[in-house]
């Protein structure tokens, strides 16, 4: 949520621009070559609400009681800013294009304050002016997700009751609408200027939510087919994107952080295990989704280790990926549940967050991680700010002082100094 993903320029290559650097190499043997320190992870956000992404520093029609929240988002000088495209809400029919600039309440679910704005267009005019006014950073990661009922297949497999269209699968003929969605919101950047250099096929695929089903059936031992259904859309981004020109990278992954099998769900270890080969080497950064969790929850999982692991496994397409954490966090004990009143929890969480963060700067196949979200969205209570505005949390202080540190060449600071 940098290591470089394979550059589609109507050829794939391979561009090191993003990547961490490697250790040099030396010709001869005489001396051993001191390795360089490698660089910190890229510091990412996620954020969708144009008025809080505008800059601070200049004009902007962003109501007035954003502007305290924007001018704190833009001291994080965050290096990517990544963007969730429902597809399902921007294109409900199928004779009409994605309306990438539909109004926007710009409300957190019902909680104000609000500040309409005009959709992904507004979203990509308010990162146009940071980008102008920093010089750097808010590069776009655009990560889609969601099934139009027109596009989706109908219900199959090991489904939980309720699952609707939004989580299914892509009908065969649809995979060219989603290649038309994919050249709609390029048209869209250039026409603000922006440049949409990082692409995600869709969002956690081994979930349920996201991709169902995962199963072909809920017996024991039924193998995957979700792996299946998201290689069609990895392939057809990389086609849509290569026929495009110019630089663009693909994301691949961006799995939750699961590491047992179910009937509904597909672990880390089995999804990359059940990707075809080609897949595999269509980029060499893969994300995760991995969330600070402290008493009474259960402990974290080691997402990005199980990531590795399982790219290692692939053969050197996956031993060479470097890996983003591009959803983090901490709020609820387990996220989706409703965040606990009192400082202490809060205390808790940071703390939790930071010892994540010194273990993923000292793991040099990581190149970012992503704080999921700035505004708290009430339903997935892990922001930094409350969704009112008026309250910032100790992982603001966090993440603010992770920033600072990181581009002082810096270690990450401990979980006392930061969350005090």
């Amino acid at each position: 949520m940098v290591a470089a993903a394979l550059l589609l320029t109507g050829a794939y290559g391979c561009s090191g621009a993003a990547h961490r650097p490697a250790p040099a190499r030396s010709a001869t043997t005489s001396a051993p070559v001191a390795k360089p320190a490698p660089e910190p992870p890229a510091l990412g956000l996620t954020e969708d609400n144009a008025s809080l992404l505008w800059s601070p520093d200049g004009p902007s029609p962003a109501p007035p009681a954003f502007q305290s929240a924007r001018t704190q988002l833009t001291a994080l000088h965050p290096t990517y800013l990544r963007l969730l495209v429902d597809w399902a809400a921007l294109q409900p029919q199928a004779g009409r294009p994605p309306a990438l600039e539909a109004p926007v309440s710009g409300c957190a679910r019902q909680v104000g304050p609000c500040g309409a704005y005009a959709g992904i267009g507004g979203e990509l005019a308010a990162i146009a002016s940071q980008q102008r006014a920093a010089g750097g950073g808010f590069r776009v990661v655009l990560d889609i997700f969601g099934t139009p009922e027109w596009a989706a297949q109908p219900g199959s497999g090991c489904e939980t009751p309720g699952t609707a269209a939004f989580s299914r699968p892509l009908r065969p003929e649809a995979i060219a609408s989603y290649r038309a969605l994919i050249a709609s919101l390029l048209a869209l950047g250039r026409r603000y200027g922006v440049a949409l250099e990082w692409w995600s096929a869709w969002n956690e695929p081994n979930d349920p939510r996201f991709l169902s089903p995962q199963r072909a059936s809920c017996a024991a031992g039924s193998p995957a087919v979700s792996p299946d259904a998201y290689a069609q859309l990895a392939r057809a981004m990389a086609a849509e994107l290569r026929s495009a020109g110019g630089r663009h990278h693909l994301l691949l992954g961006e799995l939750n952080d699961l590491e047992l099998d179910t009937p509904h769900s597909t672990s880390i270890a089995q999804f990359v295990g059940s990707l075809p080969p080609d897949v595999i080497c269509l980029g060499d950064v893969w994300s995760i989704h991995a969330y600070a969790r402290h008493a009474p929850a259960p402990a974290s999982t080691d997402a990005v280790g199980a990531l590795e692991r399982a790219l290692d496994a692939r053969g050197a397409c996956g031993r060479d990926a470097h890996i983003w954490v591009t959803e983090a966090g901490a709020g609820a004990p387990h996220p989706g549940h409703p965040r606990p009143a009192g400082a202490a929890d809060q205390q808790a969480g940071c703390r939790a967050l930071a010892e994540q963060l010194r273990d993923w700067h000292s793991d040099p196949r990581v190149a970012a991680v992503f704080q999921y979200t700035f505004r708290e969205d009430p339903a997935f209570p892990v922001g930094l700010v409350s969704a009112d505005l008026s309250q910032l949390y100790p992982t603001y202080r966090l993440w603010l002082a992770w920033s600072q540190l990181s581009a002082a060449g810096r270690p990450p600071p401990t979980p006392g100094a930061a969350c005090a």
